[in-house]
């Protein structure tokens, strides 16, 4: 791992990819139809209820070396140590635009604690969402990938740092550091500067990892070579149909990113509030579920439930 500012290169091996001319190029499937997205994304979400309610949680009093992860939904979450508060890709929205958030977000801004540090992992709408953001008291540093920065210049944040994917930045007694995904970070149509990836988070003898958005790929087993975290929160939703697993994986897929990488537990996320693919709702934690037991899995698998902090203590060797 490098440490920030060591190094000012785009990372190693990344193509630069052509322009997108239009909606269809910045979708998973270059076989989009916009009659058949309407209907699978926005129609059947229209016709959902929304269900699930906020909580005001219960945050546990925790020791040196435990982790406490409250599940927001979504990709969001909340990493709590003894005197660190991480955020990772915020969003508490009933809509993206015309896409219907068909499961309440767990927690309220408003009954977060004071948030130290914010992880954005690329500048999709669904992962980096600014009124969600703006919703946050005075939190202290952002990191983001390289040439995002510039969305959470005006969000109030204390401090905000790039990092290119294997740097790291440390502050105090804590490290975060950038790891390679397969995925794009373009925001619109002309923005495919912006960088994207997922984060390790080291503090007090801990390691956690949060992959961002991403298909499958060997730099998984990069990761688990070079920095094996003990908790991967793991994408497992918008696989379907296949094309999108361009960039996007199931919980097939989610299975082999967690023997790649040498983890412990297995939290799944990226489903159950937004519909992204065709795949049915509750279809990414059934699947799973199914697989953990056929792979004799089930006692890593933490399926959280929104609003609900879990505490992972250290693992006793």
């Amino acid at each position: 791992m490098i440490e920030k500012d060591s190094i000012s290169s785009l990372p190693s091996g990344k193509v630069r990819k052509k322009l997108p001319r239009s909606f269809k190029d910045l979708t998973p499937s270059r076989h989009f139809k916009p009659s058949k997205f309407f209907y699978e994304m926005v129609w059947k979400a229209l016709l959902t209820p929304r269900t699930g309610q906020h909580k005001k949680p219960k945050f546990p009093n925790l020791t040196h070396g435990q982790v406490a992860l409250t599940w927001i939904g979504h990709a969001s979450f909340l990493a709590q140590f003894t005197d660190l508060n991480v955020l990772i890709d915020p969003n508490f929205a009933n809509w993206l635009f015309f896409l219907k958030r068909v499961k309440r977000a767990g927690v309220r801004p408003e009954d977060l604690p004071p948030i130290d540090l914010v992880l954005l992992t690329h500048a999709h709408f669904d992962h980096f969402h600014r009124p969600s953001l703006r919703k946050l008291a005075s939190p202290k540093i952002a990191v983001v990938p390289w040439g995002v920065g510039d969305l959470a210049s005006d969000l109030g944040f204390g401090r905000i740092i790039e990092l290119k994917w294997w740097e790291s930045f440390t502050h105090g007694d804590w490290r975060v550091t950038l790891t390679p995904t397969k995925h794009w970070g373009a925001r619109v149509l002309r923005d495919e500067h912006r960088g994207y990836g997922g984060f390790i988070l080291e503090h007090q003898g801990r390691r956690i990892y949060h992959a961002g958005d991403s298909a499958y790929f060997n730099g998984f087993k990069e990761i688990g070579r070079l920095c094996p975290p003990e908790i991967a929160m793991l994408p497992i939703g918008a696989y379907y149909p296949d094309s999108f697993r361009h960039v996007h994986m199931g919980p097939d897929e989610a299975i082999k990113v967690f023997h790649d990488l040498r983890s412990e537990w297995l939290v799944p996320m990226h489903f159950g509030a937004f519909r992204l693919a065709f795949e049915d709702m509750d279809e990414p934690p059934r699947w799973l579920r199914e697989l953990a037991a056929a792979h004799n899995l089930s006692q890593h698998l933490r399926i959280l439930e929104e609003g609900v902090p879990t505490v992972f203590s250290k693992h006793k060797s």
